[in-house]
């Protein structure tokens, strides 16, 4: 596996509506596109920041990960996202050196990527997302 960079920095928000403003305005960064994720139950909006981008993510749907994420822990750093060659060879590879796998194939995430997760009991409680085109 072929991590080349922070991908995004996934932070959960109650309102992209109320939390863009802050990231433009106190922060001086440019919302560059805001996409809703049906599949995922999620509406998202992204920063770049640098190699790095900035993805807030508002449910749309309760009973959505976000939903259950917001209801449990509040706003805050939902998952940490790096990029790879390929998430599929990513996670057989991962999945082979025994790391607890949520997605065991890759799925479709927002801005077109293949995206797929890693359980936060196999990562020190970060939930970690793996990215990338192919």
């Amino acid at each position: 596996m072929n991590i080349s960079h922070i991908e995004h920095i996934g932070i959960a928000v109650n309102s992209l509506e109320e939390a863009i403003p802050y990231y433009e305005e106190m922060l001086g960064l440019k919302c560059y596109a805001v996409e809703e994720v049906a599949e995922q139950k999620v509406k998202t909006a992204f920063f770049q920041v640098g190699d790095t981008k900035i993805e807030l993510l508002e449910s749309t749907s309760p009973d959505g990960p976000i939903g259950k994420f917001l209801e449990k822990k509040g706003q805050g750093v939902h998952h940490l996202a790096f990029a790879v060659d390929n998430v599929n060879d990513s996670l057989n590879e991962l999945g082979e050196k025994g790391v607890q796998l949520i997605d065991k194939t890759a799925r479709k995430g927002a801005e077109g990527l293949n995206i797929g997760f890693l359980h936060p009991k196999a990562t020190m409680g970060v939930l970690t997302e793996i990215c990338g085109k192919e």
